[in-house]
């Protein structure tokens, strides 16, 4: 694993503590195998390339994701804080963190913030109900009419929208979805 370094925020990406060195030369390896021509870091084309976001309804806004501010460019330290919002929450960990500590990467609070974003494509801080209606179509394709996909979208936003301003803000979004266990439901275990 000559040449990686562990960039800020990686040491402290998963919930145990710094990610293994066998976690970082694995996660290496697959995205030196990304990088199929060898340049040193990711493009888009290099992400769409993976049939789980090939399938994936959402699988552009993820790739979306991995590229913040328009950089075209991903490098390995990205590729593994990305990821790291999707690390799997040990179940043997007591949830006792130093406070000074910044928050890991896949607590509960940032897996719904990476959530968020996936909706809020103006990035206003805000799921408008057009925004809404964008997801939706883009996870239920034709199978569902647009008149179906608008009453959807309404009651969606209206059963969140807590303060009636018409669209759902952060915080009403981590409200609608206190009993879900957004925590397994945002979880893959890409080592293993």
């Amino acid at each position: 694993m000559r040449g990686v370094r562990r960039a800020p925020g990686i040491a402290g990406a998963g919930s145990r503590g710094p990610v293994s060195q066998a976690s970082l030369l694995r996660l290496y390896h697959r995205f030196r195998a990304l990088d199929r021509n060898k340049k040193g870091y990711l493009s888009r084309m290099d992400l769409q390339q993976i049939g789980a976001l090939a399938v994936n309804p959402l699988g552009e806004r993820i790739i979306d994701s991995f590229f913040p501010d328009g950089n075209l460019r991903l490098d390995f330290p990205g590729f593994v804080r990305v990821l790291a919002h999707f690390r799997p929450i040990d179940d043997e960990d007591p949830g006792i963190r130093d406070p000074k500590e910044p928050e890991p990467l896949n607590s509960r609070m940032n897996k719904l913030r990476f959530a968020f974003q996936l909706y809020d494509l103006d990035r206003d801080g805000k799921i408008s109900r057009h925004e809404m209606l964008q997801v939706l179509r883009l996870m239920v394709g034709v199978q569902v009419t647009e008149e179906q996909l608008e009453s959807i979208a309404d009651r969606t936003v209206q059963e969140a929208d807590e303060d009636g301003d018409g669209a759902v803000s952060f915080l009403e979004f981590t409200k609608s979805l206190e009993k879900m266990d957004i925590e397994q439901k945002m979880s893959i275990r890409i080592l293993k």
